[in-house]
C-alpha cells in the first residue's frame, strides 16, 4: 500500500555517500536540508529528469532510522531492464543532486517505544523499510522482543548482513533468521527454502503474544505470508503489508 504524495514539495537532495551492500545493491545517503523528518517504514518519491526533458519517477523505502536528521538513505537493488536503478547504481556520483519528496506513508510505520513484540518478515529488498524499524529500535534502546525472518535467493544477495548479525548479537530480545531459496552453500547454518507456515511458527512470535507484524516483499510473497500468518491465528488488524511489483525497482 502506498499513500498519495500529492501536495508534498520536491526537495533538493545531495549525494553524500555511496555504500555497496552486495554486488547488485547499493545504499545511497542524501543530505536534504529541508527534510522534515520521518517515521520508520515511510518512503520517498525520487524524480530523475533527462536532458531531453524525459522524467522517470520511482518510490523507494527509507532505510535510515526515524528522526529529524536531514541525512537520509535508501538502498537500491539493480534491475536489468529498469529505467532508474541502473542510473543510480552505475552513474550516480558523490555531490550529484536529485529531486525527491517525502516522507510518504502512515500505514506501514512503527515507532518506539513499542507496546507489543515486533515481528518482521522480508523477501529480498523488502528488508529495507524493516531495517529502518530495527535501526530505530536500536537507537531508542527499545526492549520489546523483535524477530526478523528474511528470505533471500542466495547468500551473496543478503542485504545488511553484517549489521543484522551485530543487531542480533547486541540488541536485547532480538533475533534474525535467514533463509535461502535457491543457492545455499554446504556450510549454511540458516534455514533453507521459502518461508512457509512451519517456518513462521518455529521462527516467529506466537499469536498469543499479539505481535505487531510487518511484511514486505514482492506481491506473491506478501500474499502467501499473510495467509500463513492468519492460519497461525494472528489477527488481521495486527498484520501490515507493503509490496512491490515484478521489477522490484522502487518499492
Amino acid at each position: 500500500m502506498r499513500e498519495p504524495s500529492a501536495g508534498l514539495p520536491w526537495l533538493t537532495a545531495t549525494v553524500t555517500k555511496l555504500r555497496s551492500e552486495t554486488d547488485t545493491a547499493k545504499t545511497i545517503v542524501f543530505s536534504v536540508p529541508d527534510w522534515p523528518g520521518h517515521e520508520a517504514g515511510q518512503h520517498i518519491d525520487l524524480r530523475l529528469t533527462a536532458e531531453d526533458g524525459y522524467v522517470a519517477q520511482r518510490s523507494f523505502s527509507l532505510a535510515s532510522p526515524a528522526g529529524d536528521s536531514t541525512m537520509i538513505e535508501i538502498t537500491v537493488q539493480y534491475v536489468a531492464e529498469g529505467e532508474v536503478s541502473p542510473f543510480l547504481l552505475e552513474e550516480l556520483r558523490l555531490g550529484d543532486q536529485l529531486e525527491l519528496r517525502g516522507p510518504i506513508g502512515g500505514y506501514f510505520t512503527w515507532s518506539a517505544p513499542g507496546h507489543w513484540p515486533l515481528m518482521l518478515v522480508a523477501g529480498g529488498s523488502g528488508v529495507v523499510p524493516l531495517m529502518s524499524m530495527l535501526r530505530t529500535r536500536r537507537i531508542a534502546q527499545d526492549g520489546v522482543p523483535a524477530r526478523l525472518l528474511y528470505s533471500s535467493r542466495s547468500e551473496d544477495l543478503i542485504l545488511y548482513r553484517q549489521e543484522l548479525e551485530t543487531l542480533a548479537s547486541g540488541a536485547a530480545g532480538s533475533a534474525v533468521t535467514h533463509t535461502l531459496t535457491r543457492d545455499a552453500p554446504p556450510d549454511w547454518s540458516g534455514e533453507r527454502g521459502r518461508i512457509d507456515k512451519g517456518m513462521l511458527d518455529r521462527r516467529g512470535i506466537a499469536a498469543s503474544e499479539e505481535p505487531d507484524i510487518f511484511v514486505c516483499g514482492p506481491t506473491p510473497f506478501v500474499e502467501v505470508i499473510a495467509d500463513h500468518l492468519l492460519a497461525l491465528g494472528h489477527a488481521e488488524r495486527k498484520i501490515r503489508t507493503e509490496r512491490f511489483g515484478p521489477t522490484g525497482e522502487g518499492k
